[in-house]
């Protein structure tokens, strides 16, 4: 039964019959009626012995998965609790990987509400039309980025609240609102098929377009390639630059880690070519995604540098040269994963 009270997203569906058909066959895509993904990828871990683990580093800190499930559900307890929100309503996120968007992005998920995860390039009419489409009555944003989200917003009174995160101390900001709570929080028992989030297109063919993806799934997406072509293993540290707007980053660098055990490291700055092969080396990264055209440009450092304990280098988002995967080769002694994905699919299928 859907806990979505919120019917705006589900009453806007294609009908049943234009709809795929959905086949989950396999016995790792048996899942129960209702579920909730990010009940699944964190509070089961914890339930399991793994709270000890890391899961989100930084250069400043790290966080074990019984770390990130307290701040999520201190977070949740603002959304729901303090800000009134009801599961199915939308929550748009702004701002560049980091920390803090991962606990942000978990934290609406987990409460039964939507994800809408914008690029952080995006300038206040593209912000526009997602909004006009998603209809989020909330925003959560790195106070970095906050101006184009403003105008965007001005005529726009859907948006009722726009929230900084990413202040540690500020008033009014997601970390001083949740820093009041206990951490005491249900997750919300949502079905399989109720929304977890909306992943906009990037617009090649016209304006953005909304794709939405379930609780099932997503978890159905950690099922196939990240089990039967990736196998990462929990001692795995997973770094990239894909946004996490962007499903290939939202796959690769938070939800596909978690499914494994493993951990991700977030820099405090977006990367350049040399500063990545540097982090990989700093950060122990086990794993890697990023496009050709970054690895292109990071092989002649990885080939002077080294690349430490990397071993598995994903590569998506534009057509592979076999220029590039040759000189890759080269450079580290690693073979691309050359992946094909769709946001309308989630990732690399």
């Amino acid at each position: 039964m859907s806990a979505q009270h919120d019917r705006f997203v589900h009453d806007r569906l294609p009908t049943a019959s234009q709809l795929p058909q959905m086949r989950y066959e396999l016995p790792e895509l048996q899942q129960p009626g209702q579920l909730n993904l990010v009940e699944e990828l964190l509070d089961r871990a914890v339930a399991a012995g793994c709270g000890k683990q890391p899961l989100l580093r930084s250069p400043r800190i790290t966080l074990t998965y019984a770390d990130v499930k307290e701040r999520v559900d201190r977070i949740a307890q603002v959304l729901t609790g303090d800000l009134g929100l009801v599961p199915g309503n939308r929550v748009l996120l702004r701002g560049g990987n980091s920390i803090g968007l991962a606990l942000a992005w978990l934290a609406v998920v987990k409460a039964g509400l939507i994800a809408v995860a914008t690029m952080p390039l995006l300038r206040a009419r593209e912000l526009g039309d997602i909004i006009d489409k998603a209809q989020p009555v909330l925003a959560l944003c790195d106070a970095k980025l906050l101006e184009e989200l403003e105008l965007a917003r001005a005529d726009r009174p859907v948006l009722r609240e726009v929230i900084p995160f990413n202040l540690m101390d500020a008033p009014g900001s997601l970390a001083v609102r949740a820093s009041s709570k206990d951490g005491r929080f249900q997750p919300c028992p949502t079905a399989a098929d109720d929304i977890a989030l909306m992943a906009f297109t990037s617009g090649t063919t016209g304006k953005p377009k909304a794709a939405v993806h379930s609780h099932r799934d997503v978890l159905a997406a950690c099922e196939a390639w990240p089990r039967h072509v990736l196998r990462a293993q929990p001692q795995d540290v997973v770094i990239g630059s894909p946004p996490l707007a962007f499903t290939f980053g939202l796959g690769g660098l938070l939800i596909f880690p978690m499914w494994a055990g493993a951990s991700v490291y977030f820099p405090d700055a977006a990367y350049t070519p040399e500063t990545m092969v540097q982090q990989i080396r700093d950060s122990g990264a086990t794993i890697c995604y990023t496009a050709p055209t970054f690895y292109r440009q990071m092989a002649p450092f990885a080939a002077r540098d080294g690349v430490g304990a990397l071993r598995i280098c994903v590569s998506a988002g534009e057509a592979m040269p076999d220029a590039t995967r040759q000189l890759w080769k080269q450079a580290t002694g690693i073979e691309l994963l050359d992946g094909i994905g769709a946001t309308e699919m989630f990732h690399i299928f």
